[in-house]
């Protein structure tokens, strides 16, 4: 749960920090604009105090690592997606998007710093303890850290801790490791197509480069 709080401050930090022109710049979200992304992570940060206020009697039925779903690669034609790019240009400010996002944000993580990990909650018709919950969303907040940086070589990125707990989290969800030569954040942008590999990490991957990009669903 400490993991999950450095990782959420440290992107929503960053995203503060951003000038404002920043924001119409692409994000490694194939699609989004980096204010698409601070849209999506406010409706993140919605869900995050959405689950830790919906709690369950019923056994868990995932675990941190489980809560993630291998799915199709996007099309494009997803409406919420379409609805988070309406969103985000509906704010027509920076700073109201930023506000907006430090508001429910901060929320957030006050609500995740007070919740008892092992109280269990629901979220997707699936039952978690809130620890595992939290745990998981260390890999949303590092992949989308990536994604805000992807084309801000001047801004800073996700924590160190965050990126290999996230890279060992998508190792068990592929069944294999990554190469030991690929860093952290390689493992994960390749891992999970937000880059292809080149030639020498796609020997170097082996049989595993069949099977990726692993998607999270």
């Amino acid at each position: 749960m400490d993991l999950f709080s450095r990782s959420w401050a440290a992107l929503r930090t960053a995203v503060a920090e951003l000038p404002d022109e920043d924001f119409e710049r692409p994000s490694g979200c194939a699609g989004w604009l980096v204010r698409d992304l601070a849209c999506h992570l406010v409706i993140d940060a919605q869900d995050v105090l959405i689950t830790l206020a919906t709690p369950e009697d019923r056994e868990p039925t995932r675990n941190a690592v489980t809560y993630w779903d291998l799915v199709e690669p996007p099309t494009g034609d997803d409406p919420l997606d379409a609805l988070t790019v309406r969103l985000a240009a509906a704010y027509q400010e920076p700073r109201l998007l930023k506000f907006h996002l430090d508001d429910v944000g901060s929320a957030a993580g006050r609500a995740a710093v007070l919740a008892d990990p092992a109280a269990r909650v629901g979220t997707k018709d699936q039952v978690l303890t809130a620890g595992d919950y939290l745990s998981a969303y260390v890999m949303e907040w590092t992949l989308h850290h990536l994604d805000l940086i992807a084309h801000l070589p001047h801004v800073a990125g996700p924590p160190a801790e965050g990126l290999s707990r996230a890279r060992a989290m998508l190792e068990e969800l592929a069944g294999a490791a990554f190469p030991a030569e690929f860093s952290d954040a390689d493992a994960l942008l390749v891992g999970t197509g937000r880059r292809a590999p080149t030639a020498e990490e796609r020997v170097a991957l082996g049989e595993l480069a069949g099977r990726l990009p692993l998607v999270l669903g």
